[in-house]
């Protein structure tokens, strides 16, 4: 039947004339129906849109290319079917062929169909929904078609149109057509049409592919990325790549040697460790890489597995002349401070570039035929470098030792601050290597902190609520922002005077995003100099999460700039001076490239999600993100393996939100997709840390997650008690509630966490011990349910005039709703540190039982507050040693009624 259909195809073309496939190779089946769009420059300037289909490519030409706008109605002209082989031409049609041209493979991917109509079905009514899942396009589209007038046309005319979702673009929809390089090769339409660089990659004759190794966001553009599992292809191959790649095809594997080591991973720490045993090394901001040699053939695995040798070619050409061994490290690029920085890396590897990177070696695994881990690091470092010393200097500027510092880990992080860089990684120099994660291995992560000018303050009412600053540009002062926490009672009291003393009529600030004046704004000369520490810079330049520390006397105004990055003096040994290739254009376009979170290009981060309050601006999606890399290690425990429901806020939490239980077409691969018996639809589900960035792409304001043990949706593996109170009840009572609650739970020997709810009310949290899941006595979801109602009813039973487990609003005055109902198989609660989507940026607080008291200020725990609390408490620290098994309670339940 595809024979039949290409013969239009290839009455058209003479094979012996144009290198076009004539359809003849076999293609792979996949897993999915696949897509690609061509770049085709013939007569005219236009993209091939071609969708698998009934073992053919449907096709279309769209005029003026595909826009992501929806009010964009392109038109897609119809063409002949074209064989599956196309999908990997890429190349240039002779002068005087069907088609005539350059020819580039633009986009690629794979489709559904929507709905409940069949493709073909949709094609035969000329309405046909679909959903992309490319490297520039994804989301959803539809191809409508138009009226024929048989008189003037003899082709079918459909309009391609964007549907609204996260991937719409709706004021630039055109932008996306401004990349002129190949997702496949990397080349660009000149160098094609020249014939230089490399050939495509296969697509459509790779068959299927695994899901973490789908090329979309692997190869040629960098969407959805995370840190540890490269990104973009690099650019035609030097000489000696290519003799590499001959001699690594025909080099035998090591026989003794592992073909990939599971990496050693970090716990995050405070501070970093004291006292001697310990060195502390620079932490990389760029891939985690395992270098593996074996007879000149070498392979460079992310830490997930993955092969992505061909994206760091200019590295793994240098590795050819190590002896066989396996190396831990990390391949980054290098700012023009020669820091490392992975915006300058993901702009290195966008434009091909592989000569900008560099490999960071820290850890010798494996040399010499003799398995290393078992030993301790000092030795495993010593031969290490060794073995890197002992390379040539041209392939020595590639690949680095990473020195160590044996003493003075604050210091060595405040120098690390101080340099802009991520922070330190400390390691015992006693330990073995370890794969996952283990205590002699810990990170310190660095803050930012900046003097500045203040400019003026804000007001409630008599209320102090913020500082407005900013830095000397020149002879203007330029704001940054505001501050909006670190004030306690005291500070106010001594600051609000020496505002009050420089106060004036005008504003101090010039230039863009000056404040403007409203009611509560006041203004100052800029005299008073504040210290301040915060998260990192937008890309307006404005300060993120910023905290007051207090007043410098020590420094005039006028002498408060904007702080640049300083020589790396200190450090030299750790973070060599980069070669000439690293400060090329790549990496100056990096500095200005869209902000990468936890390896997620963050798009529109500026887009307000909070509306600005008088404690800081607006909180935007940038803001988001970056309170989720801040809470994220801590957050992902309480979430990981349960299938999590998102509240969204495309257009800020004062438009319209939805509710997205299901996952999208579109998701993205950071997250999970699972299926639970009875619903055939996969839910969301967010098992890694990366995975919330992913979350704050899409605007996802709040997490609910199931209740479920990790892994088993069938077992109830927390009880979630609701404290909801009446309209009219005090908050202290909501906290004597909880108080109460505890007390009940103690003597039924279970284990309770309190957590604030974002809202008005507070969450009483009970984790349940699984071990016995394969019991058939295991209690389930109506076990669970039936035993929270109970102790829910005894408490309403024996208080009525103060609790009541009746949702009805009408009982609801004077009283607190003890709502039992979030302990059902499908139900959800909001997760510990999740943000709400309400005034004020309200977060769901873990609290220590003292802080369970009568002067408990929920609101004070918001998106801007919440980082800096949680490196300061010990809020469920216990969580895990805390399971109890249900079992015990609900005997000790049944006891007490029979007593009763």
């Amino acid at each position: 039947m595809a024979d039949k259909a290409l013969t239009s195809y290839r009455a058209k073309r003479d094979f012996t004339k144009t290198a076009e496939p004539s359809g003849k190779l076999d293609v792979q089946p996949s897993n999915r129906r696949r897509f690609v769009v061509q770049k085709h420059a013939a007569t005219r300037l236009h993209y091939d849109l071609r969708l698998e289909l009934d073992g053919v490519f449907k096709s279309w030409a769209v005029t003026r290319g595909p826009s992501l706008d929806p009010q964009d109605k392109r038109l897609a002209v119809e063409v002949e079917d074209h064989p599956l082989d196309y999908g990997d031409f890429e190349g240039t049609i002779p002068k005087g062929q069907y088609g005539g041209g350059t020819v580039q493979l633009w986009d690629r991917g794979y489709w559904e169909a929507e709905g409940a109509t069949s493709p073909e079905e949709g094609l035969a009514q000329g309405d046909f929904k679909f959903t992309l899942d490319g490297a520039r396009l994804k989301g959803s589209w539809v191809l409508v078609r138009m009226k024929r007038d048989r008189e003037r046309s003899k082709r079918t005319n459909w309009l391609l149109i964007k549907h609204r979702d996260e991937f719409a673009a709706p004021s630039d929809g055109a932008a996306v057509l401004d990349d002129d390089r190949s997702v496949a090769s990397g080349r660009t339409m000149a160098e094609i049409a020249a014939g230089r660089g490399r050939p495509p990659k296969p697509f459509m004759l790779s068959g299927a592919m695994e899901a973490d190794a789908v090329w979309d966001s692997r190869d040629g553009l960098a969407a959805d990325q995370r840190v540890g599992d490269g990104e973009v292809g690099s650019g035609a191959p030097s000489a000696k790549r290519k003799t590499t790649a001959r001699r690594r095809a025909k080099a035998p594997p090591s026989a003794s040697m592992p073909d990939f080591i599971a990496p050693q991973l970090s716990e995050t720490v405070a501070r970093p460790p004291a006292g001697s045993g310990w060195v502390h090394e620079i932490k990389f901001d760029g891939y985690r890489v395992q270098m593996r040699v074996a007879a000149g053939r070498v392979t460079l695995f992310t830490r997930k597995g993955l092969d992505w040798t061909e994206r760091f070619g200019a590295v793994a050409a240098a590795a050819s002349a190590l002896p066989d061994c396996i190396i831990d490290g990390e391949v980054v690029a290098l700012d023009h401070n020669g820091a490392p920085n992975f915006s300058a890396l993901q702009a290195a590897l966008a434009d091909g570039a592989s000569d900008d990177l560099l490999f960071y070696g820290f850890d010798l695994l494996h040399a010499d035929g003799e398995d290393l881990r078992g030993r301790p690091l000092s030795e495993r470092k010593a031969r290490l470098q060794a073995i890197l010393s002992a390379l040539p200097e041209v392939d020595g500027r590639y690949i680095r030792y990473v020195e160590h510092f044996e003493a003075g880990g604050e210091a060595v992080l405040r120098s690390a601050c101080k340099l802009s860089l991520e922070g330190i990684v400390s390691k015992r120099l006693d330990a073995s290597y370890q794969s996952g994660r283990s205590q002699s291995w810990v990170r310190s992560k660095c803050r930012a902190g900046h003097e500045v000018v203040i400019g003026g303050w804000t007001t409630t009412g008599s209320k102090f609520r913020s500082l407005l600053v900013g830095v000397y540009r020149g002879d203007r002062l330029v704001p940054i922002g505001r501050v909006g926490t670190g004030y306690s009672q005291a500070k106010v009291g001594r600051l609000l005077p020496r505002l009050k003393a420089v106060e004036a009529s005008r504003s101090p600030f010039t230039g863009e995003g000056a404040p403007r004046k409203t009611a509560g704004v006041h203004w100052t000369r800029p005299e008073l100099v504040a210290e301040i520490e915060f998260a990192g810079w937008t890309d307006g330049g404005q300060v993120r999460q910023a905290a007051f520390k207090g007043l410098r006397e020590d420094k005039p105004a006028a002498e408060i700039r904007a702080e640049e990055p300083v020589s790396p003096e200190v450090i030299d040994a750790a973070l060599p001076a980069p070669p000439k290739q690293a400060t090329t254009g790549a990496s100056r376009r990096g500095a200005a490239a869209k902000p990468i979170v936890m390896g997620v290009l963050i798009s529109k981060p500026d887009k307000p999600l909070w509306p600005a309050e008088e404690a800081g601006g607006a909180i935007t999606k940038l803001d988001l993100a970056r309170y989720f890399e801040a809470v994220g290690p801590w957050l992902i425990e309480h979430i990981r393996g349960r299938p999590c429901s998102l509240i969204r806020a495309p257009d800020g939490i004062a438009a319209e939100c939805f509710f997205q239980r299901h996952a999208m077409r579109g998701t993205s691969s950071l997250l999970e997709l699972v299926t639970v018996s009875g619903d055939r639809k996969p839910y969301l589900q967010i098992d890694r840390v990366e995975g919330l960035a992913a979350v704050a792409q899409i605007a996802g304001v709040e997490l609910h997650p199931w209740n479920c043990a990790p892994g088993q949706p069938e077992l109830p593996g927390r009880l979630i008690f609701d404290l909801d109170p009446g309209p009219d009840v005090p908050f202290t009572a909501v906290v004597e509630a909880a108080r109460a609650l505890r007390e009940r739970l103690d003597e039924l020997g279970l284990v309770s966490f309190c957590k604030t709810t974002g809202g008005k009310g507070l969450h009483v949290v009970t984790p349940l011990d699984v071990a016995a899941a394969r019991s058939k006595a295991q209690p389930g979801w109506p076990e669970a349910k039936a035993f929270a109602q109970e102790v829910c009813r005894r408490m309403a039973h024996e208080q009525p005039d103060r609790y009541l487990i009746n949702m009805a609003k009408k009982l609801r005055p004077g009283r607190i709703f003890l709502d039992y109902l979030r302990n059902d198989r499908m139900a959800t609660a909001v997760a510990p540190l999740s943000p709400r989507g309400r005034p004020g940026a309200t977060v769901s607080m873990p609290l220590t039982w003292p802080q369970v008291r009568a002067d408990l200020d929920p609101k004070r725990f918001t998106l801007r507050t919440v980082p800096q609390l949680l490196a300061k408490t010990s809020a469920w620290a216990d969580y895990a040693r805390g399971a109890r098994p249900l079992t015990v309670a609900m005997t000790r339940l049944g006891s007490s009624k029979a007593a009763a």
